[in-house]
Parts: C-alpha cells; sequence; structure tokens
C-alpha cells in the first residue's frame, strides 16, 4: 500500500527554484533512497514532505492531502532527522528523547523509552549525561532514538552519514534495517553515499538539478552504467 505520494512537487527558495515537478512514492513498510550530487534537490525533497519550505504539487499521506508546516506533518505520523542532526546540546540524553513525545497524548512514553533503548542501551546507562557532550555518531543514534518516540509511521533521514566515520555509518544503517524488519518502519532517506543507501532500500530516485532523473529498484540502479560511474565510482 502506497503511504507516501508526492505529484509533480515544486519547492522554491525565494526566486531560486530547487525542485522541479518532482514525483515519488513510498510504499509502506518500505525503505526507499533519494540520491544526488550537491544541489540537486534531495534535502529540499525532505523539507517538502515535512512542510519547512514553500512548495506547489500535490503531498498525500496514506491518502490524505499532507498541508501546513512541521507541526502538521508531525501530528500526521512523519518524523524528521534534519541534516547536522539536530539535537538539543544543553539538555540530557533522555530530556531529549522526551521532546520526540511531544506530539503524543498517551502514556506510553515510558515504556517507549525502554523500547529506544533496547536498539541503543547506552542512552538509558547515560540519560543524565548533556547530549552537547556526546560524539557526532552518538548524537546521530540520539537523533533517530528522539525520531523514533514520536512512533512515526514515516521516516525522513537527512543525509544521516555527514561526518561519521565509515564504522559507525554502517551500525547506523544496521540499525535503520533492523527497525524496518521488525517494526515495518517507513524510511525516506536521502544519502550522497549512493553506496550503503542502494545497499538498505529497496527503491531509489536519482535527482538531478530538482528533477527525478532516474528511479527503480536498487539492485537495478546498482547495475546501472551511469550511476556506477557517478555515485559508486566504479
Amino acid at each position: 500500500m502506497t503511504l507516501l505520494e508526492l505529484d509533480r512537487v515544486a519547492a522554491h527558495y525565494g526566486p531560486v527554484q530547487a525542485l522541479r515537478e518532482v514525483s515519488l512514492t513510498v510504499s509502506e513498510g518500505e525503505i526507499v533512497a533519494v540520491l544526488g550530487a550537491n544541489g540537486a534537490g534531495k534535502t529540499t525533497t525532505l523539507r517538502a514532505i515535512s512542510g519547512t519550505v514553500s512548495r506547489s504539487g500535490t503531498i498525500e499521506l496514506d491518502g490524505k492531502p499532507l498541508r501546513g508546516g512541521p507541526e502538521a506533518a508531525a501530528r500526521a505520523g512523519i518524523a524528521h532527522v534534519p541534516e547536522g542532526r539536530g539535537t538539543f546540546v544543553d539538555l540530557t540524553v533522555t530530556e531529549n528523547l522526551k521532546l520526540g513525545a511531544y506530539t503524543r497524548r498517551d502514556r506510553e512514553v515510558k515504556r517507549d523509552l525502554e523500547r529506544i533503548a533496547s536498539y541503543f542501551p547506552w542512552m538509558a546507562e547515560r540519560g543524565g549525561q548533556r547530549a552537547g557532550t556526546l560524539s557526532g555518531g552518538e548524537q546521530q543514534m540520539l537523533a533517530l532514538g528522539r525520531a523514533l518516540m514520536s512512533r512515526p509511521r514515516l521516516l525522513l533521514l537527512d543525509e544521516p552519514s555527514l561526518g561519521l566515520a565509515p564504522m559507525v555509518v554502517r551500525e547506523f544503517f544496521r540499525t535503520v534495517r533492523e527497525l524496518n524488519e521488525k517494526e515495518g518502519l517507513t524510511v525516506l532517506v536521502v544519502e550522497q553515499d549512493a553506496r550503503i543507501a542502494l545497499s538498505v532500500s529497496s527503491r531509489a530516485y536519482v535527482l538531478e538539478v530538482g528533477r527525478v532523473a532516474l528511479s527503480g529498484p536498487s539492485s537495478e540502479l546498482r547495475a546501472n552504467e551511469a550511476v556506477r560511474r557517478s555515485y559508486l565510482g566504479y
């Protein structure tokens, strides 16, 4: 079942058009990657979905039009982990996690803190530590944990590998895949490391200057000569 659908979505930063009629779909329980060079429109695609950039066209979540800003997107079930992690560096690990549940009205927050700790045991052990004292990889994991606290239907990940060591990147994506397999988490990930993005996703889109240039199963894109030359380095 299609969970997210973009139909001819355009986006602008003032007079500059960053997206030009981008159409894509993400099925429930799927991991989909968006690839492309710097300035291709990858980050803007996620911002259009989460309502943090001026946009036109149609965006639907579970068949319903998605309108409004980031709070409306969050209440609809979208969690956005932005480039740069967005952790609250002066708050503790536990306080950061609890902020991820701010849109919720249930009493299961404590249970979800335990659920997050099953993926990241160190967060429970170091819950009182200031987030600003964590390593870059730990802050990225914390940003993911905070997003999961909202129990999202759709997780948006923007360049999660940026500035991280290869071993940390592999561990991060291993956790994302585990969440997808165990909990059916639906993920749309923007990533410059095309090799790892194609390895974890089932389908992918390649953007060039704000348009979809290529799309298809990740296995086919890995074998595509243009993708190999431009993004995989062989």
